[in-house]
């Protein structure tokens, strides 16, 4: 009778062992997994931007994605949650973002050249607020931004991406705010200012 039950014993102690090691139950959290992919790719988090942190699952294993930008560079990592390894990471340039600096550097080294000629840098300066990317829009770029940015207290421009688009013979600002573990996507009509969508997402 004594046999029986320390058989039963063990039984039960080894498949609640066996429980214990299929789900070790470690879990590195969000902050760690964030920290881990800042450091490989060399980055202050105060120098991020866009960071977002999600868990899933891949294969049988759980993981953390992480994503940041800065600058022009956005980060992709993948994360082990059980031990912290990096399973990916990729880094993509944003040829919009390059696009815009060199925009925005040839505007400025124009400007410099031209302080003995005010009447052609005013038209030039009037020229380029009606015309984003040579489409006739009368809601300016920088318009848009704010817009969508009053829509989300405390989100500055490094925390949204924004393109002008022409689909169904309409010109439209579409872009995303990423910004405390939420995005809110947006499309907004580039010739009435009205916001065509809205939407928000927990990350």
């Amino acid at each position: 009778m004594k046999k029986r039950y320390i058989l039963t014993a063990l039984i039960s102690a080894t498949l609640l062992g066996l429980a214990a090691g299929c789900g070790s139950g470690k879990d590195i959290g969000e902050a760690e997994a964030k920290k881990v992919a800042l450091e490989n790719a060399g980055v202050q988090e105060s120098d991020a931007t866009r960071i977002r942190v999600s868990k899933d699952r891949d294969d049988g294993m759980t993981i953390y994605d992480v994503q940041f930008d800065v600058n022009e560079k956005e980060y992709d990592y993948e994360i082990n949650a059980e031990n912290g390894e990096i399973l990916s990471s990729d880094v993509d340039t944003d040829e919009n973002y390059a696009n815009q600096q060199n925009q925005n550097g040839a505007t400025d080294t124009g400007n410099t050249a031209q302080n003995n000629n005010t009447n052609t840098t005013d038209d030039t300066q009037q020229q380029n607020t009606q015309t984003t990317n040579n489409a006739n829009v009368k809601i300016s770029e920088a318009d848009a931004k704010k817009a969508a940015l009053d829509r989300v207290p405390g989100a500055s421009e490094t925390d949204l991406k924004m393109e002008l688009e022409f689909d169904d013979g309409k010109y439209t600002y579409e872009g995303d705010i990423i910004y405390q573990q939420k995005e809110y996507e947006f499309e907004i009509d580039a010739n009435t200012g009205t916001f065509l969508k809205w939407s928000e997402e927990n990350l």
